[in-house]
């Protein structure tokens, strides 16, 4: 792990109202293959089931892995899918972290 601030991917989408099978078995190959990237630290999901507007934040070492994601090739299928069936818009913010820090409740 590196010991600079690592770069996060915000990705926010709205599903389409179909595709939910195929859209579930791709979201689960995406989630196995990120963790596999060189580079790749973890990465949140939240989607609200009414509105079907979800954000995945996913923290990389550095923007070249995040580059590197987005080049994948099965990647690069999930996304081309992504704007034919799975999604009706998305939008991508790639940034630097700042700062971080953990707060826990005491036991």
């Amino acid at each position: 792990m590196s010991t600079s601030l690592p770069v996060a991917c915000i990705f926010r989408s709205k599903r389409t109202s179909h595709s939910e099978d195929e859209y579930q078995i791709w979201s689960h190959e995406m989630d196995e293959l990120v963790r596999q990237m060189p580079g790749y630290l973890h990465h949140v999901s939240f989607r609200d089931p009414s509105t079907r507007e979800g954000v995945t934040i996913s923290y990389f070492d550095d923007a070249g892995a995040i580059a590197r994601w987005h080049e994948h090739p099965r990647h690069v299928r999930a996304q081309e899918l992504g704007r034919q069936i799975f999604y009706d818009e998305y939008s991508i913010e790639v940034v630097r972290v700042l700062r971080e820090y953990d707060w826990s409740r005491p036991a």
